[in-house]
């Protein structure tokens, strides 16, 4: 048991410092991978009939997804802000009724669309985004999808 907690404190300290050394660009990617992750880890919940460890990760991934919706910039790119939100919330009341349902496969919906918003992320250059994750822009950085 001791050592089954002093895992837990090594990993926990692992992702802090990663947390702390990364760019706000590699913190969105982090959160999305985070929220995957907690998808996935309900699902197997839901196989095994284990309610318990199913809220707790759904109710996690919904803290994620409402954490990155909180995060949306709305002055660049109010238009694609616009749209992740509305994707955000519609995903949150999909998790919610997974959760209620014990429905894997509205996990699998969900985290399909994470995993299209993760690709599309990840697809962006962090110098040359035209819509920066939590306000990182750097003066004089604006591409040209901001010009038209």
């Amino acid at each position: 048991m001791i050592q089954n907690g002093a895992l837990q404190q090594y990993r926990q300290i692992g992702a802090q410092s990663a947390v702390i050394a990364a760019d706000p660009h590699r913190l969105i990617q982090m959160l999305l991978e985070g929220a995957l992750e907690k998808i996935t880890v309900a699902r197997g919940a839901i196989a095994r009939h284990d309610i318990t460890q199913k809220g707790v990760n759904i109710g996690g991934a919904i803290d994620i997804v409402s954490g990155l919706q909180v995060s949306l910039n709305r002055e660049r790119g109010a238009e694609i802000a616009d749209d992740l939100d509305r994707l955000y919330d519609y995903i949150v009341g999909r998790l919610l009724e997974a959760n209620l349902r014990n429905d894997a496969a509205i996990l699998e919906e969900v985290a399909y669309l994470l995993g299209e918003i993760k690709q599309g992320w990840e697809a962006i250059s962090p110098v040359n985004s035209p819509m920066p994750a939590l306000g990182s822009a750097k003066p004089g950085a604006a591409s040209s999808a901001n010009t038209r």
